[in-house]
């Protein structure tokens, strides 16, 4: 008999600031643009994809899309979702010049 797997929603497992950042900073190494709006997208689903929409003045549709693995949100998209999920965009540490 074959055996039943359920379905995993990493949002459902977002349940911390501290596991969220790790989760983004995680994202974020990869440099992976399509990688990083899709974990940005499954934070925005651990908050509320409605709530986060309210917040920016965003479409909750769109977000949808946008922050998906065929999505490609716009810097504006991605600060104001950021934002909404209390969290910036800065570099860890800045290279001193030469």
């Amino acid at each position: 008999m074959a055996e039943k797997l359920l379905d995993l929603d990493l949002a459902d497992l977002l349940t911390s600031k501290a596991g969220i950042k790790v989760f983004l900073a995680d994202a974020f190494e990869t440099g992976d643009a399509k990688h990083i709006a899709t974990a940005l997208g499954v934070v925005a689903r651990s908050k509320g994809m409605s709530k986060i929409a309210t917040a920016t003045g965003l479409n909750r549709e769109q977000l949808y899309k946008s922050l998906s693995g065929t999505g490609n949100p716009t810097l504006e998209t991605t600060l104001a979702v950021m934002k909404a999920l209390d969290l910036s965009l800065a570099p860890a540490k800045l290279k001193k010049a030469a």
